[in-house]
Order: structure tokens, then C-alpha cells, then sequence
């Protein structure tokens, strides 16, 4: 308990602190985060291992996309969808294609080229986003253009993810004391097998399971979450109200997550389908700052896990790579 109450201190401390300061300089929030991040992390080394609470705080992302779900009406998400499509699907075959052609170039495997293209043909979504918010510029046509990019990419994670497994040009082995092996594709089966709803499943029976879980968040939220509200507001207990909102994000992340979708992505389809309903602004008012302050803690956890020794080591490396 005292070791979670001085973490919390620091993280909440250094936020106070610097984020103020980056905000005073024109700087934005997110490089405040980043920064109070670092100096915990790296550079005075108040923090230890981030990975498990950075996990914690990656649920900001998810909230943001469920409240920018909840500002678009199906109408108008049907209006993006030639920037969707178009300028979003452009983004990521060219974005691809020239740094995997640029990697093949440095002597990579077209395997290898191939993934590292992928991987860098996307954006962090809650980075962008997060700006555009602060600067008022997501409502701009700019901003909504960007939003179709980011959303294109979300959506693209998917068949990536698909297709990674497939580009690998060796498997993973890894070696135990008594002698015997162990393949990567081993540990991760284990890891994940009883979190998987689709673990094992022929390809037909994956699809159909998805396309259910996606169908069944669309009917829940057009026929199931209007009695359900009427019946908690009825309570007149405000703290109902958040445990309601933050029900739905967190029950729909985790069908999701159970089914190998992005849990962004499904919040995000939830805020879609509630965005014409009557109790849209009370989501909107609790989710709120569960949003701000989890986003707040991602970006310090990503600044304290920054790498110091080896970004200094290969400084000119690094800056060539960016």
C-alpha cells in the first residue's frame, strides 16, 4: 500500500509540475507528460519497471475513442468514409511501400522489410489526438481528415496482426536448462489461450465470431442501454451514473480484447451507436476525467520507459532511423 501511495505521488506530482510548464511554453500537454515521465524514470530513477502499469493506463486510449465515438453520428461517420477508404487506405499503402522499399535497400529480408513497413505505417493514435483536442483543431476539416487517417489505421491493425505470423523468417526457439525447447509461438498459445474466445477456431468460425460480437454491441447499445440508464436513473445516485458509463466501456474492451479485436476500436463502434441517444452527455460527463487522467499517466509511463543509455550510445543512428 505505502509503495502504490508513493508512486502515485510521484506520477501525480511530476504531471502538476511539468505539464504546466510545457503548456506555458506552447509546448502541449503530451510532451509535458512525456517529459515529467522522463525525469522520474530515466533520469532520476524513481520509478522502476512501467510495463504493468502502462498496460493500466493504455485504458485512457480506449476512453478517448469511446467519447469521440459518442461526438459522431453514424450519418456522419458514413459521410467520412471516402477520407476513410481513400485518403486513410492511400496513407498506409504508400507509407508501406516506401519504407519497406527503404529497408530492402539497407539489405533486409523482403519478410522483414514487409513488417517494418506495417509497423511504421502507423500513428499513435492518442498522441494526435490528444493534440488536435488541445489545439481545437479535430472539428476543422484538417482535424477530421487526420481523425479518418488514424481510424484507417486502427481498423488496419487487424489483418496486420493477421499477416505478421506469416512473414516470420525463422521460428522463435528458445532453449530450457533441462535441454529441451520451447517455440514462441508456444509461450504465446499458453499465455493467451484462456483469455481467446477464437483460440483453436477454423478461419469461417473466427469471422462469424467476430462479426457476433460486433453485431451483438450494435443491438446492446441501440435496444439494451436506454431501459438499462432509465432504470439507474431512476436511483438518483450520481456515482451509478459513472459506474454505467464505465461498465459499458470496460464490458465492450473485453469482448473485444476475447475475440482479437483492437479494444479501441470497439469502444470506439459503441460511441458510434450511443451517439443519438438520450443520456449521450451524461457518458460524456463521466468518462471524462477517468480519460484525461489515464491519457496523462500513458504518456509519463512511455517517457519513463524511454531508453536514455541506448538512445545516447547510437544518438546519430536513432535520428536517421526517425
Amino acid at each position: 500500500m505505502v509503495d502504490f501511495l508513493l508512486q502515485a505521488t510521484l506520477y501525480l506530482g511530476a504531471g502538476l509540475i511539468a505539464v504546466p510548464l510545457a503548456m506555458r511554453f506552447g509546448l502541449g500537454s503530451v510532451l509535458g507528460y512525456l517529459i515529467a515521465g522522463l525525469f522520474i524514470g530515466p533520469v532520476l530513477g524513481m520509478v522502476g519497471d512501467v510495463n504493468d502499469l502502462q498496460h493500466f493506463a493504455e485504458f485512457g486510449v480506449v476512453m478517448m475513442l469511446f467519447l469521440i465515438g459518442l461526438e459522431l453520428e453514424p450519418r456522419a461517420l458514413w459521410a467520412m468514409r471516402g477520407r476513410l477508404l481513400g485518403l486513410g487506405g492511400l496513407q498506409i499503402t504508400v507509407t508501406t511501400a516506401l519504407i519497406a522499399a527503404a529497408a530492402l535497400l539497407l539489405g533486409q529480408v523482403w519478410q522483414v522489410a514487409l513488417a517494418v513497413g506495417l509497423i511504421f505505417a502507423l500513428s499513435s493514435t492518442a498522441i494526435v489526438l490528444q493534440t488536435l483536442t488541445e489545439k481545437g483543431l479535430l472539428s476543422s476539416q484538417g482535424g477530421r481528415s487526420a481523425f479518418s487517417v488514424l481510424l484507417a489505421q486502427d481498423i488496419a491493425v487487424i489483418p496486420m496482426l493477421a499477416l505478421l505470423p506469416l512473414l516470420a523468417v525463422t521460428p522463435l526457439v528458445i532453449g530450457q536448462p533441462d535441454g529441451s525447447i520451447i517455440r514462441g509461438a508456444d509461450l504465446v498459445h499458453d499465455a493467451h489461450h484462456s483469455y481467446s474466445l477464437v483460440e483453436g477456431l477454423p478461419g469461417w468460425a473466427v469471422t462469424l465470431v467476430t462479426v457476433g460480437a460486433v453485431a451483438g454491441i450494435v443491438l446492446a447499445g441501440r435496444y439494451l442501454t436506454g431501459p438499462l440508464y432509465h432504470v439507474i436513473a431512476r436511483t438518483h445516485l450520481r456515482e451509478l451514473n459513472t459506474a454505467f458509463a464505465l461498465f459499458i466501456v470496460v464490458a465492450i474492451s473485453a469482448l473485444m480484447y476475447l475475440v482479437g479485436l483492437s479494444p479501441a476500436l470497439g469502444a470506439f463502434l459503441a460511441g458510434v451507436v450511443l451517439a443519438n441517444s438520450e443520456f449521450r452527455h451524461e457518458l460524456e460527463s463521466a468518462v471524462e476525467p477517468f480519460k484525461g487522467l489515464l491519457l496523462g499517466l500513458f504518456f509519463m509511463t512511455v517517457g519513463a520507459g524511454i531508453d536514455v543509455g541506448k538512445l545516447a550510445s547510437q544518438p546519430l543512428a536513432f535520428l536517421g532511423l526517425a
